[in-house]
């Protein structure tokens, strides 16, 4: 057994642009007892389901300017909080969080709330998760709109390719963006860590105050960061990593996803710039798709163009 912690209701209360209804599913992961996982679950409960998932070191929060555009049109919007992030239970030890883990408790949520005709709406570490949960669970999935995110593979065929290299080099070395090693150096060495100084660096445009504290309404104490910062921790640098292995295995799988899969990246995001190319190419369902460069936004396009993002994401799902 672990401890978990869970961030008080109060801390989430009166949130601009936040006006949904918390909801909560029991989820399961090898080796841990269930955790509770907080989802936004809007829309008709019959509408074809849209499944939003963050990354570090956001939360749902993120995704509230696209839900109503997406309600509007009759889609159901399912919106997780990752296990250690929001809402959603923190278990109190960083070894408690492995990318396994992080994917089963997003199957488990999956299936516990038994989704199908799911479009899936990928960003940051949303993309490593969802697409490993759509690798294992491939019927459900009608669409994926990928949208700054990558894939976890240290493949040396990445070389050159990316703006921020994470990448084999011949049999035994590694190349690496130097400031992804600060960014994860950071988040492991820093006496506090808030989620806002990422956030606040990693938009297009200026984000108001109280946006900037919302994001930081999950972690009013620094015993509930365990999550936050070991996420970081997880990202696979070389070929040998077990997440780099997930990685190749689920790349494997999107190899064979023939449905409909449309890249919506920013022009302002250096650190999965080239990805989407590389899904492009790989991925049999992004092949005819109108892919989309969105111009003047940054990393957390949904803060920066977040309704032109649920637009295109309609549109995507208007015709599956």
């Amino acid at each position: 057994m672990t401890e978990v912690l869970r961030t008080p209701d109060e801390c989430f209360a009166d949130l601009p642009g936040h006006p949904f209804e918390p909801h909560y599913a029991e989820v399961v992961a090898d080796g841990l007892g269930p955790v509770r996982m907080h989802h936004l679950d809007e829309g008709p409960a019959d509408g074809p389901v849209a499944l939003l998932l963050h990354g570090q070191p956001t939360w749902s929060y993120l995704y509230r300017s696209l839900v109503p555009v997406l309600v509007a049109r009759g889609i159901r919007v399912v919106a997780p909080d990752n296990i250690g992030f929001g809402r959603s239970d923190k278990p109190a030890r960083p070894t408690d969080y492995t990318f396994a883990r992080h994917i089963e408790w997003m199957r488990s949520l999956v299936t516990t709330l038994d989704l199908r005709d799911v479009t899936l709406v990928a960003q940051d570490w949303g993309g490593p998760i969802g697409f490993s949960v759509l690798a294992a669970e491939p019927d459900r999935f009608s669409a994926v709109v990928a949208a700054n995110t990558i894939l976890h593979t240290a493949d040396p065929a990445l070389a050159g390719r990316l703006d921020w290299a994470v990448h084999g080099s011949g049999e035994s070395r590694v190349v690496l963006e130097q400031a992804l090693v600060d960014y994860l150096l950071h988040t492991q060495r820093a006496p506090q860590l808030r989620a806002s100084d990422f956030v606040g660096a990693a938009t297009a445009r200026p984000l108001a105050a109280e946006v900037l504290a919302a994001y930081d309404a999950p972690y009013p104490s620094e015993d509930l960061t365990a999550g936050l910062r070991q996420m970081t921790a997880l990202l696979p640098l070389t070929r040998n990593d077990v997440g780099a292995r997930i990685g190749r295995r689920t790349m494997r799988a999107l190899e064979e996803f023939e449905r409909p899969f449309l890249t919506c990246y920013s022009d302002g995001d250096p650190a999965t710039r080239g990805w989407d190319r590389i899904f492009q190419e790989c991925v049999p369902g992004a092949r005819g798709q109108d892919h989309v460069t969105l111009a003047g936004a940054g990393h957390f396009l949904q803060e920066d163009a977040g309704e032109e993002l649920a637009l295109i994401v309609a549109a995507l799902m208007k015709r599956v």
